[in-house]
């Protein structure tokens, strides 16, 4: 997903400041924290650093600051951490809110609102500002885009910007693969 999506479709109550911070967790939990992808494995990374900068790249992030390989095996617990937000658990993320210190303010010059406290490193500032989009959505009724892939065998996730949130899989191989289950399903009975 890209950020041209908030643009082009509209429909969603959601900013493109908070979609985009959305847009980081579901890279972060489909790069790092699933374990079936478009129905094959999918286990972590050899070199999370390296498949989390070339993922972050591909999406047209910076992050400020180079990522180490202890800052890509922490996202790779923040992952998990915001995985479970994507099937309505939140429990999960308001300890993730409070763990990483998410508060709101203002810092910078000029001012930029960020969710994080103006001294986080990397990873706790990452980790609250996705977090708290997570939580913002779900807080504006909208919770039900927060979704996990309905094909079998794959545990991807996506925020689903369709007019009437009717998306249920994370891309069309997964579509086509349940349509061509359902198809032979049907012709064996």
């Amino acid at each position: 997903m890209t950020i041209e999506a908030w643009r082009i479709t509209g429909q969603s109550q959601i900013d493109s400041y908070v979609g985009r911070w959305v847009e980081l967790a579901v890279l972060l939990v489909n790069e790092l924290s699933v374990a079936r992808a478009h129905g094959r494995p999918a286990g972590p990374p050899a070199d999370r650093r390296a498949a989390l900068e070339e993922a972050l790249t591909r999406q047209g992030w910076t992050l400020g600051r180079a990522l180490t390989g202890a800052d890509a095996d922490r996202l790779a617990g923040v992952a998990a951490e915001l995985h479970p937000a994507f099937s309505g658990n939140v429990a999960t993320l308001n300890e993730a809110l409070v763990r990483h210190g998410a508060v709101p303010n203002l810092h910078g010059d000029p001012p930029v609102l960020a969710f994080h406290a103006p001294g986080a490193d990397l990873v706790d500032a990452c980790a609250a500002d996705a977090a708290t989009a997570l939580a913002m959505v779900i807080g504006v009724g909208q919770g039900r885009r927060l979704r996990s892939c309905e094909a079998d065998g794959c545990e991807l996730v996506f925020m689903d910007v369709t007019r009437n949130a009717s998306r249920r899989f994370c891309g069309l191989s997964c579509q086509n693969r349940a349509k061509a289950s359902a198809y032979r399903a049907r012709r064996r009975t």
